[in-house]
């Protein structure tokens, strides 16, 4: 069951990718990745974890290999992040959520509203905090090499 999700959630990803039009090996690489999110928000839910870190840990794991993907084949991140992150999108919960409120059933909407509001909540955490991890680490990389280059610098008498 889990690999038939994470193959829907490769085929989902690369159907998203070409809306935005993108083409060759790119697809590839934005289907695995949409695949790897998926299966970390399964396992998170296997361990028993909730919904929020479930759907955290998710985002993050797709922002940062989002980044990273970006930075070795010279694209932009969004190119990558937003088809590898549309597994994510909590699109039944939204839709029960939509369909409760038309109904009139009050007491479900507040409960699939509450849903929706922890899985974009943990969804947006996860990307900021992954942001800022990389941005951390390119700062970081960037101040390494520029120490290392004024080590080679014979000193000026």
């Amino acid at each position: 069951m889990n690999l038939l999700q994470a193959a829907m959630a490769f085929f989902g990803s690369i159907g998203f990718a070409l809306l935005f039009g993108v083409r060759g090996r790119k697809l590839f690489i934005i289907g695995i990745g949409g695949a790897l999110g998926w299966l970390v928000y399964l396992l998170c839910r296997a361990g028993d974890l909730s919904i929020f870190v479930s759907m955290f840990a998710a985002a993050l794991f797709v922002e940062i290999l989002s980044s990273e993907l970006a930075i070795r084949i010279k694209t932009p991140v969004t190119v990558l992040q937003i088809p590898m992150l549309i597994p994510l999108v909590p699109g039944g919960d939204l839709y029960d959520t939509m369909y409760s409120l038309i109904s009139q059933e009050f007491s479900i909407f507040g409960q699939y509203s509450n849903r929706v509001l922890i899985e974009t909540g943990a969804i947006v955490l996860g990307i900021v905090l992954g942001a800022n991890i990389m941005r951390i680490k390119l700062i970081c990389q960037e101040r390494m090499r520029d120490a290392a280059l004024s080590l080679e610098k014979p000193a000026e008498k």
